[in-house]
């Protein structure tokens, strides 16, 4: 069966929003295999509304190994407010259909990962059916910023799975649920 992993990257007091203005200063090569080896293991990419809109105005008509992964990978886009996506691959996913997505027989062989969309990483760990959550905790007090979760999700345990530290001061720690 599959598992619907999520990976963020996240400051030292819980900021996850816009990383791409503070965590490239923390990157390293092995960061870089880090993120990689979940890219590999990936056989979906499971986006939020946001986060599609964002990705599929940067990566059409771009180049590389990251570039042909984006445009290459199925992508499932979670909205309840959007009505079509045009992104080559992508599929309009209504969001009662997440309780399913590991039984899907339609989609190819590994992981489902989701990059960014905070909101859906962080209704999928209140519901129980994120099966890790990645975290690269970059050593960075950024003191105000949109953060994963707030006060209005309740109690929810998770167990640390694995922890490794990079050269840069990264912690990158991986949950699942309790």
């Amino acid at each position: 069966m599959r598992k619907i992993v999520a990976g963020l990257h996240m400051s030292l007091d819980g900021v996850i929003g816009s990383p791409e203005q503070w965590s490239f200063d923390y990157y390293c090569d092995e960061v870089g295999q880090s993120i990689k080896s979940r890219r590999d293991a990936t056989g979906t990419l499971l986006l939020g509304r946001h986060t599609y809109q964002e990705f599929a105005a940067l990566w059409p008509g771009q180049t590389g190994e990251v570039a042909d992964f984006m445009n290459n990978t199925p992508k499932l886009v979670a909205s309840t407010t959007l009505t079509s996506v045009d992104w080559t691959g992508a599929t309009l996913l209504d969001a009662a259909a997440l309780t399913d997505l590991k039984q899907r027989s339609d989609l190819p062989a590994g992981n489902i990962t989701i990059t960014g969309s905070a909101t859906l990483v962080r209704s999928l760990v209140i519901a129980g059916l994120l099966d890790e959550l990645h975290l690269m905790i970059c050593p960075i007090v950024l003191g105000a910023g949109k953060r994963l979760f707030d006060d209005n999700g309740g109690r929810v345990p998770l167990r640390l799975a694995a922890s490794e530290t990079f050269p840069t001061g990264v912690a990158h720690l991986t949950y699942q649920p309790a």
